[in-house]
């Protein structure tokens, strides 16, 4: 079984929280959010050639497949659907959910808000590989980060292997 990728939107696709300017790759979108002309639509190839199960972890929720994929070149793709739970301890409102969501697949998770507190408590609780790897907001995904999944990747076993 592929491992999942669990992608949010705002920091790692729409870079935030910079001093500079941010490139600009077309129009805003539709409704006017001058944010969504921050997305480089080449993140869509890279993406899908880590060759996992993208799945959107994001507040966007479903408009993350009518506002995001088209300017990614994406298809749709499934999405995490986010209970109203309490929060457990001092972790990210999101780790508990893609946990579960994972149910026992392998997964990474690319986000701008995970701490050493979420890898603890996924690393303590996951019985598959799990890589949480922050992202800086201000750049939004960069050659590194993709570099850093790609060896992760590389590093799982083969099914059966």
């Amino acid at each position: 079984m592929r491992p999942v990728l669990f992608l949010d939107v705002d920091g790692p696709l729409i870079p935030f929280g910079g001093p500079s300017p941010y490139p600009s790759y077309g129009a805003a979108g539709a409704d006017g959010n001058p944010l969504l002309a921050r997305l480089d639509p080449a993140h869509g190839a890279r993406l899908t050639a880590l060759g996992c199960d993208l799945v959107w972890a994001t507040t966007w929720g479903a408009e993350a497949n009518e506002v995001i994929a088209p300017r990614l070149g994406l298809p749709e793709l499934p999405f995490v659907e986010w209970p109203d739970a309490e929060s457990i301890g001092s972790i990210h409102w999101k780790t508990a959910g893609l946990l579960a969501w994972a149910d026992g697949r392998a997964f990474a998770w690319l986000d701008d808000e995970i701490t050493d507190r979420d890898k603890v408590w996924v690393h303590r609780r996951s019985a598959a590989p799990a890589l949480l790897h922050r992202v800086d907001p201000r750049h939004g995904l960069r050659a590194a980060d993709y570099t850093v999944v790609r060896d992760w990747l590389r590093g799982l076993k083969p099914a059966g292997g």
